[in-house]
């Protein structure tokens, strides 16, 4: 008989070992049973819970993006300014929690299962439009007409940030991100080249 109260619990502790598994490999090739193994439960409880590795891995972008969401609204809801609210999405998504080696390898192989797999395709776009609507709203005020092209290019630049630190060794350096990113939006403001 199945201990009552335990799915939830056994759900998250997969989650986390398909972070901690995808950071450890730097990529999708991992298995159920290592997934499982480091959640210290069997593969064939981890296949009762999910019924496979996608839906594992589509529910640790779900964990990551809602940790990622509940950082946005948290730092938003006291940002009381345009600017501050433009801060507080980049800060968010260089956080400690955000942006760690773990989190940075399952960010660059959900973009490679969004190509093929519909459920990561559209996750990707939820994330995508948020943070799109998001930019928009902190820089409308502040960049004008330049706040369309300003918000598409500073989400390239959030993704770009992850891309290169996955490909680079040693931890991923949060704080240099940070200004990287306010150092662009400062230039493109002032309307001088970076």
């Amino acid at each position: 008989m199945p201990k009552l109260g335990m799915q939830p619990i056994r759900k998250e502790a997969l989650v986390k070992a398909t972070i901690v598994e995808i950071g450890r490999a730097g990529s999708l090739d991992v298995t159920v049973a290592q997934i499982a193994r480091r959640a210290g439960m069997s593969t064939a409880l981890a296949h009762h819970y999910f019924g496979g590795k996608e839906a594992i891995f589509l529910a640790a972008m779900r964990h990551i993006l809602s940790i990622y969401g509940a950082e946005v609204r948290g730092a938003l809801a006291v940002a009381k300014t345009p600017e501050a609210r433009l801060d507080a999405i980049i800060l968010a998504s260089f956080s400690a929690a955000n942006f760690r080696r773990e989190v940075i390898s399952a960010w660059l192989n959900f973009y490679v299962l969004a190509r093929t797999v519909p459920g990561a395709q559209q996750l990707l776009s939820v994330y995508q439009r948020r943070l799109h609507s998001n930019l928009l709203a902190a820089l409308r005020p502040i960049a004008g007409a330049k706040a369309v092209p300003l918000a598409h290019a500073m989400g390239a630049l959030i993704d770009g940030v992850y891309l290169r630190a996955v490909l680079r060794d040693g931890p991923p350096d949060g704080q240099a991100a940070i200004e990287m990113l306010r150092r662009y939006v400062a230039a493109e403001l002032e309307g001088r080249p970076e």
